[in-house]
């Protein structure tokens, strides 16, 4: 027992550095544990800003939602590039090319500062048009403009967090990525009860709250790359634009960004199907779906792993490395949602009922947890090979695969279902699990294929 607490205290201390070297178990191990921490910070800055909103007025909540929609252009941007910047500094660091690491950094910081002011300018000027496309009422866009004005004016925050962290699990540094969450995360929960229920801030005070905790999760980051674990050197004269690394940067980032946006899009649209069954339907759908995103947060924890020890073992030369330690990482990711699935399966009226005891809400929730969970074991292997696929550089493959699974497949296939041979709600979660599955399927045939082992990142 005390074998497996010490290396869980090594992985939170991230003092490995030579994660193709070691043993593969180990380096998944110490990789996942901190990633798996990071993501469960990041679903906490949504859930922490909620909760202090709703203590204002119902207004407020509708305007976070309403500024968070259109927010998705930011965080998209900032999760393709963080998946480049994964992809490149992982390449240089197997290299064992320090200062070349180090000048993938800087020029991750310079774009993501251009393309931060590129959306976030024109969002704060614009704040209050904005908020009246979205369909906000007047005395809604009097109240929350500010809040609106201040999410977009925090777009650089946004963005290089995202990108840093994808930057420091490249550099296999996890366990400072994940501390830079946890911290901004802190800061965030504190100033939000401050500034919120102390001071009477309203709405904005939470914009506030988290544009300087993200702010100082960043600059952490940036101390930490420049203090980190030695697999980056960074000098003042890096930061020089390279367009040839800026171009690599946005070709790769761009699929990432792809991949997002296809997902979000598909989302959408399986909740307007959803939406035509009622809202009682749509509440417990969305009941479900937030319990389903954070208990699989693991399960990207471990992705995000394999897609590091991709990029550094094909840099260290080692593609056949490189590819057991993603089919490693996805059988023990299988095992984990196939545990979770049967939780699910078992106990999913208790998990709705927490929520929610109208019958019928728990009702479409409890057959939206039973369903999904039919489609785990694939699950659990379709987004380790996807991140995997990214972390190699190739992020075009996955992007083309989400496109067909969840436009050509999961959206005409659900509203066939739902619509047309009359199967409601049911219809919409069994085209989730069709697509989700045939997404895994396609994804083991494409990484056994090996163009990935071939990229040029």
């Amino acid at each position: 027992m005390k074998k497996y607490i010490d290396l869980f205290l090594d992985a939170m201390r991230g003092e490995e550095q030579n994660y193709t070297q070691m043993s593969i178990n180990r380096a998944i191990f110490l990789l996942s544990i901190p990633m798996i921490f990071e993501m469960i910070g990041e679903a906490l800055f949504a859930i922490v800003d909620a909760f202090f909103v709703s203590k204002i007025s119902i207004e407020a909540i509708a305007t976070v939602g309403l500024t968070e929609s259109v927010l998705t252009l930011i965080y998209s941007v900032a999760i393709g590039l963080s998946a480049a910047a994964t992809a490149i500094v992982s390449r240089r660091v197997g290299e064992g090319n320090r200062q070349e690491a180090g000048h993938a950094v800087a020029q991750v910081v310079l774009i993501s500062l251009v393309l931060a002011a590129l959306v976030g300018i024109p969002g704060a000027i614009f704040a209050e048009d904005i908020l009246r496309i979205m369909g906000g009422e007047e005395h809604l866009i009097r109240q929350g403009v500010g809040f609106t004005r201040l999410m977009f004016m925090s777009s650089p925050a946004i963005i290089l967090l995202y990108t840093l962290s994808g930057a420091l699990r490249g550099a296999g540094d996890a366990s400072r990525a994940m501390r830079s969450i946890i911290l901004a995360n802190i800061i965030n929960m504190s100033l939000d009860a401050i500034l919120i229920l102390a001071l009477h801030f309203g709405v904005e005070g939470a914009a506030i709250a988290t544009t300087i905790g993200r702010s100082i999760g960043v600059i952490y980051q940036i101390y930490g790359l420049q203090k980190g674990n030695g697999n980056i050197q960074i000098k003042l004269s890096l930061f020089k634009p390279d367009f040839a690394i800026l171009k690599n940067l946005l070709s790769i980032g761009a699929g990432g960004t792809g991949q997002f946006l296809i997902q979000s899009a598909s989302w959408i649209f399986l909740t307007r199907i959803i939406s035509s069954f009622g809202s009682d339907a749509v509440a417990g759908y969305t009941i479900a779906i937030r319990i389903i995103v954070f208990t699989i947060l693991p399960a990207w924890g471990m992705a995000n792993a394999a897609a590091t020890l991709v990029g550094q073992n094909l840099g260290a030369g080692q593609p056949e490395r490189a590819e057991t330690s993603v089919w490693r990482t996805a059988f023990y990711n299988m095992i984990f949602l196939v545990m979770i699935g049967l939780l699910f399966f078992g106990f999913a009226e208790n998990f709705i009922g927490v929520f929610n005891n109208n019958p019928k809400v728990v009702e479409v929730g409890v057959l939206c947890l039973q369903v999904m969970s039919l489609g785990y074991i694939f699950f659990g292997y379709g987004m380790v090979i996807g991140q995997s696929l990214n972390g190699a550089g190739d992020t075009r493959t996955p992007t083309l695969m989400n496109f067909v699974c969840f436009w050509l497949i999961e959206i005409p296939l659900a509203y066939l279902l739902a619509q047309y041979l009359k199967m409601g709600p049911l219809g919409v979660f069994i085209s989730i699990a069709v697509s989700e599955s045939i997404l895994a399927v396609l994804g083991i045939y494409f990484f056994k294929k090996g163009r990935w082992k071939t990229m040029k990142v």
